[in-house]
């Protein structure tokens, strides 16, 4: 088998990356080629009405800049010729386009403010349960349903100039290939999707004040959906290779990654800026138990993510960046490292997932105001605060676990992480110690490997996902964490769950 070259490029929400990966005959491996960081950038800036507000944007231009300097660099380091290239994102934003392809505006970033009461008003447009019932979805502040909304009644002068609506993982894919498909794990996501039929939801549209016109057709994974535009190929000095949409939500990627022997025992957690603690089943679950205990059901690879959408190192970033302002200077992870496990165990506890934690001016603030108000010990220094988030992050992964467990009559033997947070052996440690089973960490780039091994399947290279599991496992170590003092975490996990709503 003559080698083939696929690229992959992984945008989370705090940083990108690009990988190129080499299947040959029977063999797999992975290099990565660029890596950069990005983030949300706050204008404050008046409306209409000249109210003053802050509002959060995503620089698409640099991040596309970005994508085009890793494609140099793959000619650079490993030839002119690529096989497929993929591309998965952070799960929510999108924008419009004109006839003539012109971006309506900046692309709002997620965790902008706008949609701080837009739940609220979706549940005002169609009742609640019905919106489960047809998408699957929990209400999330940063699902497309709201901001759809938000265009359609803030801004509707867009629509009037619009052609179509693209989800972020979609305009990168555009910005390479002029393609405007989106794949149905990331439409899965929007609560715009209905999750029985895989199509855009014309009840949900209706209430938005959306045509259905303006929404992009669903892909499956796998699915070629055009070729990388001739000018561009040449700016790279690259082939026109062909634009495989993969599980274009990121986390559908790092799930697909995850190396499962038995999806009914085992729980998932893609562990990075967001935890999503969940697991594989057939179908959609959309009980109004599973409604109340804020599960959402995502589209996968040929099976359904049954899941919560759970804070991850977010908090732990945001308290990194706080310090920074204070200091001067970024404290390092090897000093993250050294201070949390000195600090004292079990001080005090919050729900990482309490809305104060979404996007506070202040994370530390937040914390000790969380903390003083739930009537507990004030973190003596910075290394107890930082043991206080990854205990309460393992804890509420027990949590969650329990509540899929109770819903799909299932019960976990062991736990996979993977993703970013796969590399932090502490918050490994802590989560097999809080659910009480074992926990297998790794591959640490799941989300990208996943990105490779859909498009290995669209491009003929492998013929289904099972067929990945051995190239994936001889290809990345895997760590086990075997839970300790099991006891005390039980103890504790009764204070906890007190400070939950």
């Amino acid at each position: 088998m003559v080698e083939k070259k696929l690229f992959a490029v992984d945008l989370g929400a705090s940083g990108g990356k690009c990988f190129i990966g080499f299947f040959g005959a029977g063999t797999f491996r992975m290099e990565e080629v660029h890596r950069f960081a990005h983030e949300g950038v706050s204008f404050f800036l008046p409306d209409r009405t000249g109210a003053v507000n802050e509002r959060t944007y995503w620089d698409d231009t640099s991040i596309y800049q970005n994508i085009v300097k890793g494609l140099q660099a793959a000619r650079r380091q490993f030839g002119a010729t690529l096989d497929g290239i993929g591309i998965d994102t952070w799960g929510a934003d999108g924008h419009f386009l004109t006839q003539d392809g012109d971006v309506l505006g900046k692309v709002y970033c997620y965790r902008d403010h706008r949609l701080d009461t837009m739940c609220d008003e979706v549940k005002a447009r169609i009742d609640a349960t019905r919106v489960y019932a047809v998408t699957g979805n929990h209400f999330q502040p940063f699902n497309q349903s709201n901001q759809l909304l938000w265009v359609a009644t803030r801004r509707p002068e867009l629509l009037k100039l619009a052609k179509v609506y693209l989800p972020i993982p979609a305009l990168f894919y555009y910005y390479l290939g002029g393609c405007t498909q989106v794949d149905s794990t990331f439409a899965s996501v929007t609560q715009m999707m209905d999750a029985k039929k895989g199509k855009w939801s014309s009840e949900m549209l209706k209430a938005m004040g959306i045509p259905k016109k303006l929404m992009p057709e669903i892909v499956a994974p796998g699915t070629k959906i055009g070729k990388l535009q001739p000018g561009l190929a040449a700016h790279c000095g690259l082939n026109e290779v062909d634009l495989i949409a993969v599980g274009s939500h990121d986390t559908a990627s790092a799930f697909a990654a995850a190396p499962v022997k038995n999806a009914k025992k085992a729980l998932i957690i893609s562990s990075g800026t967001w935890s999503l603690v969940g697991k594989l089943i057939k179908k959609p679950i959309t009980t109004p138990e599973a409604m109340s205990l804020g599960l959402s059901n995502e589209g996968g690879i040929g099976n359904t993510r049954f899941l919560r959408n759970c804070m991850g190192t977010w908090i732990v970033q945001e308290l990194l960046r706080v310090w920074e302002i204070a200091d001067g200077k970024r404290m390092g992870w090897e000093e993250v490292d050294k201070i949390t496990p000195a600090a004292t165990a079990f001080s005090a506890f919050i729900d990482p997932d309490d809305k104060r934690f979404y996007n506070p001016a202040n994370m530390e603030q937040a914390i000790r105001a969380f903390i003083a108000e739930t009537g507990q010990t004030a973190p003596a220094d910075r290394g107890t605060i930082l043991r206080c988030v990854y205990e309460s992050l393992a804890l509420k992964y027990r949590y969650v676990n329990e509540t899929i467990n109770r819903v799909t009559g299932t019960e976990t033997e062991v736990v996979h992480i993977v993703g970013g947070g796969s590399n932090n052996p502490l918050l490994n440690q802590f989560t097999a110690d809080s659910i009480g089973v074992p926990v297998l960490a790794g591959p640490k780039e799941a989300t990208a490997v996943g990105n490779l091994m859909v498009q290995a399947v669209g491009a003929g290279i492998i013929p289904d996902l099972k067929a990945a599991m051995p190239f994936i496992k001889s290809a990345f170590p895997i760590a086990t964490f075997k839970p300790q003092n099991t006891a005390a975490w039980d103890v504790v996990y009764l204070r906890f769950t007190k400070l939950l709503k």
